[in-house]
């Protein structure tokens, strides 16, 4: 992976300048939150899936680079908005916007970067584009409140967890990689293709995330671990464990679930007995199971470097350890 972050280092650091030029508000708070957290460390995978998709798809000129950075401001929209949802403290190992500047800034910072990713959309005059991230925004929002609806619910069915990541994370993955196609004049077929990729790919890193809630290191997550469950998501590894305990330990799951601080004994406690039913091997061959569809995906465009390096970002979101 680190060779294909590498190789597209290049039109990164554009991306990058095209960010900060973006951040160009005349009302100073806003562009001082929005580079908090556009400053903190991304991994910037959207903005790389979209590079590649389009070197895949032999985009001629510097479109990309462009909506690479609309997607980001996309993407760091909704971060703040789920930290407020979420009341989190800490994102990307330093403290949250809301922390700093409270909810009502970071929502409204939040609404602006949402705006002006669709303002710099429109100036490319492509209703393809225009669509693509109009109903990606909203499935977006779909996403987010179908989550909401789902807190702390434990009869929640994977399908409707599947349903929830697909939405909330998947859509804008797929979004990006289909932006590549749509500026490289592509087929309907492989641009279908490439959104399925994202999509796959998207649903794997997901999974991937939920799981690495439970067992990574703190240090490396940049968060505290048990987030999730702190928060009343119920995802997969979760959602795993209560269909397949026994009664006597579900009863006590749901003790565990229900307190309103949870202390470290007890995420022991929860991950001790993922281990034992299986719970974290399981999200993990689910995570692969996505990542292998979506390298699958890309069955229709011949072997290059740039085909490649989507399979790489596909091993990459299941194998990371942050």
């Amino acid at each position: 992976m680190d060779q294909v972050w590498s190789n597209y280092k290049e039109a990164l650091d554009e991306v990058e300048e095209q960010i900060k030029k973006g951040l160009d508000s005349e009302v100073t708070l806003i562009n001082k939150v929005a580079y908090h957290i556009l400053s903190s460390g991304g991994k910037r995978i959207r903005p790389l899936l979209l590079i590649i998709s389009a070197q895949l798809c032999q985009s001629v000129d510097k479109r990309h680079i462009h909506l690479a950075g609309m997607v980001e401001f996309i993407h760091t929209a909704t971060l703040l908005h789920d930290d407020v949802l979420d009341n989190a403290e800490v994102r990307r190992g330093i403290p949250a916007a809301r922390l700093l500047w409270g909810n009502q800034a970071s929502i409204l910072v939040g609404d602006y970067l949402y705006t002006l990713a669709v303002c710099q959309a429109v100036k490319m005059e492509n209703f393809e584009i225009n669509y693509l991230l109009s109903t990606t925004c909203r499935r977006m929002s779909e996403g987010e409140t179908l989550q909401l609806v789902h807190s702390r619910d434990l009869d929640l069915t994977e399908a409707t967890y599947l349903q929830i990541i697909e939405y909330k994370t998947a859509a804008l993955l797929s979004a990006a990689c289909k932006l590549g196609g749509i500026i490289g004049n592509e087929s309907d077929e492989k641009k279908e293709a490439l959104s399925r990729y994202g999509r796959n790919l998207g649903i794997a890193f997901q999974v991937a995330d939920d799981t690495l809630d439970y067992v990574a290191d703190r240090a490396r997550l940049g968060k505290s671990p048990g987030k999730d469950i702190k928060e009343g998501k119920v995802t997969l590894p979760l959602l795993h464990l209560l269909q397949h305990c026994s009664s006597k330990d579900k009863r006590e799951l749901k003790k565990v679930i229900k307190k309103a601080a949870l202390l470290k004994r007890d995420l022991s406690f929860v991950t001790g007995l993922m281990e034992q039913y299986g719970s974290i091997a399981y999200a993990r061959k689910k995570a692969q199971d996505y990542a292998n569809r979506a390298k699958s995906d890309l069955s229709i465009f011949s072997d290059s470097l740039h085909r490649q390096a989507l399979c790489t970002v596909a091993d990459y979101v299941v194998r990371r350890d942050h």
